[in-house]
């Protein structure tokens, strides 16, 4: 029977598992109507479109004159 002759410590069992839980970045694509990048299949937060349709209103950010 396999049996470990020693006791893993904390410090290296968490550097053996520190590469299993890494966070890719995340794909951006462009908006296909103001070019801003966001993440798909979501809303764009800049001009509020989603498959060419607009669900939501967003402020403009310029003062109005």
């Amino acid at each position: 029977m396999a049996v470990p002759k020693g006791k893993v410590s904390r410090a290296r069992r968490d550097k053996r598992r520190s590469s299993h839980w890494k966070l890719e970045t995340p794909g951006l694509v462009a908006c296909p109507k103001c070019g801003a990048l966001r993440l798909p299949h979501r809303m764009c937060k800049e001009c509020g479109t989603y498959n060419g349709r607009q669900v939501k209103v967003i402020k403009s950010n310029v003062a109005a004159e």
